[in-house]
Parts: structure tokens; C-alpha cells; sequence
């Protein structure tokens, strides 16, 4: 597609470019807001020596828990998504992808965030964070 074509394209859908600009806007500051607040309540023990964490809500009843994994698991969902898009849309798109499946839960989970956490990038960004926060880098 030419760029000429894209501007076509872009003119014939003004409402979906404003939207979409509108988008960008809020995922911008609601990461700038929600990704350090996640990042500092990790603690920093969480990924040293396999820790196995419990169970999600175990202490609620049954129904009230699976409606609370479903809600952590739909914000989980949304800030990936979010953080994806803001791989090409202003925005802190690795953290906020990290952050996101922090939040999920699946098989498998633990490994992943391990394995993403440690790519040296990623840490060095994440200790960052936490240490402008005034919280201890974390330990892996």
C-alpha cells in the first residue's frame, strides 16, 4: 500500500483515526501511571529460589473467586493487549506486556514471567522503576 493510499484511507475514516488517537492518549498516561504502581507492589523476593505462590483468592468462597481470576485475568488481557499496542503507539509497551501476564493466570505462567524477567533489558528496566520508588531491585 502507497502512502498516498494510506492518507486516502486515513481520510475516508476520520472517526477511527480519532478514536484511535484517543486510544493512544489514554493507554499513554494510564500506563505511565498503572505500570510502576504494579511493578513496585512485586515483591522483590517473588522470583527468587522458585518460590511457588498460592493459590489466587484461595480465602474467598468459591463463586466470589472465580469472578475475582476473571477480572484479574480481562485487566490482565487488556494491559497485553495495551502494552502490544504500544510497540508502535507512545507508550511503555514492554512493561505493560509484562505487567499484564503478571496479572493472568495459566499453565505455564511462572516460567514465562521468569524467563521475561530475566532478559537483561527487561530487568535493568524494571529495577529502574523500583528504585526511583525508593523498593529493593528484585532478586532473581
Amino acid at each position: 500500500m502507497s502512502l498516498g493510499g494510506i492518507l486516502g484511507w486515513a481520510e475516508s475514516h476520520p472517526a477511527l483515526i480519532w478514536w484511535l488517537v484517543v486510544f493512544s492518549a489514554f493507554t499513554f498516561v494510564a500506563s505511565i501511571i498503572a505500570v510502576p504502581w504494579m511493578l513496585v507492589r512485586i515483591p522483590s523476593d517473588y522470583f527468587a529460589h522458585g518460590r511457588v505462590h498460592p493459590m489466587l483468592f484461595s480465602e474467598y468462597h468459591p463463586v466470589a473467586r472465580a469472578i475475582l481470576v476473571f477480572a484479574r485475568n480481562l485487566l490482565g488481557l487488556a494491559l497485553v493487549a495495551a502494552g502490544v499496542a504500544m510497540l508502535v503507539l507512545p507508550g511503555q509497551g514492554v512493561l505493560t506486556i509484562v505487567a499484564g501476564i503478571i496479572l493472568l493466570h495459566f499453565p505455564g505462567k511462572d516460567r514465562l514471567v521468569r524467563w521475561i524477567i530475566c532478559r537483561p533489558p527487561v530487568l535493568a528496566s524494571v529495577n529502574w522503576v523500583r528504585g526511583r520508588a525508593g523498593h529493593a531491585p528484585l532478586q532473581i
